[in-house]
This record gives structure tokens, C-alpha cells and sequence, in this order.
């Protein structure tokens, strides 16, 4: 019984890991337009890294239940959930930001050429999850509330990019995240968010009234409303929402 929590961080685990054997398996394909012109683009299918990233989210939350549940809570529990959520949200995500960089460079004159290092800073994302989640493992005060954003708020954040590009009904929205500019930003922030000491709300509930656990309300309203609302676009506005909310609360946070 002991070990059946392990068993759904363990499938954490092989979630991550089908995410990035998807990620790897799809590079970027070169075609000839009418006019003789290349065109490039990245199959399809690594929405199925979105898809598992996804699964590996909702399993990390039910290890925890089901080892609340049955009284099986262990420091090896612990430990694994976290070597868990390095792959399935720091390493994977951090390989689709890798591809959408190659696929901007591509588009670029001679991009095909580019050096290896303008896809480097991606590595900033595991490296940034790894050092969040050994800082949460030695840290006895974030049971209520997080010091620096969780891991798989930033891994979902990630994981809804191939969603978005391949769904948006706007040539500005696409073009937004094939500019490497963009990208580099978006890396640089997550990673401060993560590695930050900054209040941040966890859901976890110990009552249900409404006072006491308002922010986290506000955030589930607001996600339910932007789901229906914005579809695949709902996930970045979420994110920014959860951030905006755990500071302006933050002594509730605390």
C-alpha cells in the first residue's frame, strides 16, 4: 500500500518522458513553396507532448492525495515526486522551447546555418526547475504557500505553446512565438519566477470557506471563464492571473 503513491509519481515520470520522445521525434520539415521558395514548419503531432505534459500535471496532484489517503506520506515519496516533475516539467518543456527556437531560426536568412548556441539558453528552464524543486525539499515553511512559482505551473505555461501556434486564428499570434526574442524573454522570465523567493499561493485548502481562501477562488473562477472564453489562450492569461493574485494577497499567501 506504501508504494502505491510511488506508483503515480512513477507514471509522472513516464508521462514526461513519452512527452519528450514526442518533442524529439518530430524535427523540422523543409518543403519547396510554388515559387520555388522553403517552406518550414514542425509537424503537428508535438501537440502530444502538450497532451502528456498535461496527464503528467493532473497525476503530480493526485500522488499527493493518494498519499495523504492512505497514510503513506515518505521522504522517498518526496524525493521522487520532485526527480519526477524535473523531467516531466523542466526537460520537457525546455525541449519545446528548443524546438520553437530552432523552427525561429529557420525562418531566418541562412537560419538553417545558425549556431547551436541560439538554442542554448532553453537549458535555462531545467536548470531553473531542478534548483526550484531541491530548494522546496530541504524548505519546511511553503506547506500553505510557495516561495518562487511551482514547477508545473511553469511546465503547463510551456506546454501550451504547440497548442496555441497550431490554433491561433491570427498570423500575429503565431509569428509571436517564432520570434526568438520573444522566446528568450519568455525563458528568462520563468526561470526568475521559479528561482525567486516570491509569495506564491499553493492549492491546498484548509477549509473551504470562502473568506479565508478567496485568491485561490478568484484564480479557479477565472481559469474556468478563460477556458470557455479563450480556449488553448487560456493557459498564459492563468499564469499571469495566478502570479498577479498570490502577490496582491500575499499576506494570505504567507
Amino acid at each position: 500500500m506504501k508504494q502505491i503513491p510511488n506508483l503515480f509519481t512513477l507514471l509522472n515520470l513516464v508521462l514526461g518522458f513519452l512527452a519528450i520522445i514526442t518533442i524529439l521525434q518530430n524535427g523540422i520539415i523543409i518543403a519547396n513553396g510554388p515559387a520555388g521558395e522553403y517552406l518550414l514548419d514542425m509537424p503537428e503531432k508535438i501537440y502530444l507532448a502538450s497532451l502528456f505534459i498535461a496527464l503528467a500535471a493532473v497525476v503530480d496532484f493526485f500522488d499527493g492525495f493518494v498519499a495523504r489517503l492512505l497514510k503513506a506520506s515518505s521522504e522517498m515519496g518526496k524525493q521522487l515526486d520532485s526527480l519526477a516533475d524535473v523531467v516531466s516539467f523542466g526537460v520537457a518543456p525546455g525541449l519545446i522551447l528548443y524546438q520553437f527556437l530552432r523552427l525561429s531560426l529557420a525562418k531566418e536568412v541562412n537560419g538553417l546555418d545558425a549556431s547551436i548556441w541560439w538554442t542554448l539558453p532553453a537549458v535555462l528552464v531545467p536548470c531553473a526547475a531542478a534548483y526550484r524543486l531541491a530548494r522546496f525539499n530541504i524548505d519546511t515553511t511553503q506547506s500553505y504557500g510557495f516561495k518562487g512559482v511551482p514547477v508545473p505551473a511553469v511546465g503547463l505555461l510551456i506546454a501550451s505553446f504547440p497548442l496555441l501556434y497550431w490554433s491561433a486564428n491570427t498570423a500575429w499570434a503565431a509569428n509571436l512565438l517564432l520570434n526568438k526574442w520573444v522566446l528568450y524573454a519568455i525563458i528568462l522570465l520563468v526561470s526568475y519566477l521559479m528561482v525567486s523567493t516570491l509569495p506564491i499561493m499553493a492549492f491546498k485548502f484548509k477549509s473551504f470557506g470562502f473568506k479565508e481562501n478567496m485568491p485561490k477562488y478568484l484564480v479557479i473562477i477565472v481559469a474556468i471563464l478563460a477556458a470557455f472564453l479563450l480556449k488553448w489562450a487560456a493557459m498564459p492569461v492563468v499564469f499571469l492571473v495566478y502570479i498577479i493574485v498570490s502577490l496582491a494577497f500575499k499576506n494570505k499567501t504567507e
